[in-house]
């Protein structure tokens, strides 16, 4: 069996495979990381598996040193089994042309190689969640380079925090906002779409699918007017074709 581990900015997800079926998938907050190594344990009991099951254990951190050591505190851990991965020059058919490779996010990197798998034509990878990268793709399975942009509810609150009198209040999406909390979710919104549909026309291939994926997808799905393919876990479906391409060199 492998696990999968992606430890983004909120959230740590992890998922459980076997000869390519996914056995289960789990997730804790990360300000909650020093319970991971308990959590784990208890999800896995439930699964029926037992950490010696575990053969292989990749992991893609984007979430700090702390949340490496709590994973590396997780009792399946055995030395030589864990993997943490960074992004390459070349790796699953995916050509890396970011100027300084190793500052490619692992977890970008993983999703990027997630939706070469599926589309392998030019496309751009959407991953939203507490941030918001627009990446692309080119038929050839060259990453031409993307975007990092606050998500809607960090847009909300980093507005909220600079200004004296809006609040964070639950708004609604709406084509023209009647009311402040409506006014700000719909702002962030908008600005998050148009930014993909930028991207998208720079792209300049009506064809090409947009890949979408991300704890915040949901928020921006209805308004993005391109065709979309929405995907789970890209990362972790990212770090299952890794550690494929590894078992066979």
């Amino acid at each position: 069996m492998r696990l999968l581990i992606d430890a983004g900015n909120t959230l740590i997800k992890w998922a459980l495979v076997n000869d390519g079926d996914w056995v289960g998938n789990g997730a804790l907050p990360v300000g909650r990381a020093d319970e991971l190594p308990r959590t784990f344990a208890g999800w896995l009991d439930k699964t029926g598996a037992v950490p010696r099951d575990i053969r292989q254990i990749w992991v893609s951190n984007v979430a700090g040193e702390e949340v490496a050591r709590r994973i590396q505190e997780i009792k399946a851990v055995q030395p030589g089994l864990i993997h943490f991965i960074a992004a390459r020059e070349r790796q699953c058919g995916v050509h890396n042309n970011y100027s300084d490779t190793g500052q490619l996010g692992s977890d970008r990197w993983a999703a990027l190689i997630a939706a070469w798998n599926l589309e392998q034509r030019n496309c751009l990878v959407v991953d939203c969640g507490t941030a918001i990268t627009v990446d692309t793709l080119s038929g050839q399975g060259e990453f031409l380079g993307g975007l990092i942009l606050p998500g809607p509810d960090l847009m909300q609150r980093s507005l909220v925090g600079a200004t004296n009198q809006l609040k964070m209040e639950q708004g609604k999406y709406a084509a023209f906002p009647l009311n402040t909390a409506d006014a700000l979710f719909s702002g962030a919104v908008q600005a998050c779409c148009g930014a993909i549909e930028r991207q998208y026309a720079l792209l300049g291939d009506d064809s090409a699918p947009v890949v979408l994926g991300g704890g915040a997808a949901g928020m921006l799905r209805e308004n993005i007017k391109l065709p979309l393919r929405v995907v789970d876990n890209l990362v972790l479906q990212g770090l299952l074709l890794i550690a494929g391409e590894a078992d066979n060199k």
